[in-house]
């Protein structure tokens, strides 16, 4: 038996969900991750030798500074190689994934069957796109934490302090993205049955009850974003604040403790975009596993 035949047979009789994508796919998935690991531990000690080079650089040492150029020179290759081996390892994932998709919903619609199929690219997508972007965010997140409080406790404390209130935030909005991606993906499966009447007017309001869909969940992500990014302005401002206030000022030792707060920031603001795919994912994994309607 094919490579590919095993992979389709593992996922024939599961629910199509991301653990069963993983399951059938776990070494192509293991070795995508392993790389991106790598590369952002790497990303990871960027802001802190860029630090020491420039307070080598002043004092007349440029050890640290060819040590940065090494690292550098290793992220080029590693990022290159990972991202030619990413599209070849989940375009023969879309592939299975697809053909199972197709199988399970033969009787549906060819609307319904349709959009199920787009829908089932978005877990793909996730764990292409998005999960090793979650992974490299949860990472540069706990290094700059972690490095942070290695400056001074009071940085590391009210940068977990940050964090805590994005995910409070977050949490009170889940079940509204789940409602509202659940109202968009219904639209999109009627989007071919609605063509098929050749009629202006029900298109038009298709097309309309689509734009008020997607407002509604753009609304909602502008919302919770502005309200977490404040929060993580606001950690920005403190950091500062205590970096030329409360530790031993030097100018690399600044520079690490601000670029190491935005990092922080860039990291945080990865997450809630995260949850909300999660939120959509999961509605989506629910729809393409159901029954009742395939009778």
């Amino acid at each position: 038996m094919s490579l590919a035949t095993r992979r389709a047979a593992l996922m024939e009789g599961r629910s199509l969900t991301l653990g069963s994508l993983f399951a059938a796919f776990w070494p192509q998935v293991g070795v995508t991750w392993a790389l991106t690991l790598v590369e952002v531990a790497l990303f990871a000690l960027i802001p802190l030798l860029i630090g020491q080079a420039i307070d080598g650089l002043l004092a007349s040492d440029p050890a640290a500074f060819w040590q940065l150029g090494g690292v550098l020179a290793a992220l080029i290759v590693l990022a290159t190689g990972r991202r030619v081996y990413d599209t070849r390892a989940y375009g023969l994932m879309r592939v299975e994934l697809g053909k199972a998709l197709a199988r399970r919903a033969a009787a549906l619609p060819v609307s319904r069957l349709n959009a199920r199929l787009d829908m089932g690219r978005e877990l793909v997508d996730f764990l292409e796109g998005e999960a090793p972007e979650a992974m490299t965010s949860v990472i540069r997140a706990l290094a700059a934490v972690v490095i942070l409080a290695g400056f001074h406790t009071t940085l590391g404390l009210a940068t977990i302090g940050a964090f805590v209130a994005m995910l409070v935030i977050y949490a009170l909005a889940h079940g509204r993205f789940f409602r509202l991606n659940s109202a968009l993906n219904e639209r999109m499966e009627q989007q071919v049955s609605v063509l098929e009447t050749r009629s202006m007017p029900r298109l038009g309001a298709h097309l309309l009850g689509l734009r008020k869909s997607e407002i509604r969940v753009s609304d909602t992500e502008a919302l919770v974003y502005g309200l977490i990014f404040a929060v993580l302005l606001g950690l920005v401002m403190t950091n500062l604040w205590v970096a030329t206030q409360v530790t031993e000022v030097t100018a690399g030792r600044v520079f690490s403790i601000v670029t190491y707060s935005w990092d922080f920031v860039e990291a945080a603001l990865v997450l809630p975009m995260t949850l909300q795919s999660l939120s959509r994912l999961s509605e989506i994994t629910a729809r393409i596993n159901a029954t009742e309607d395939m009778a």
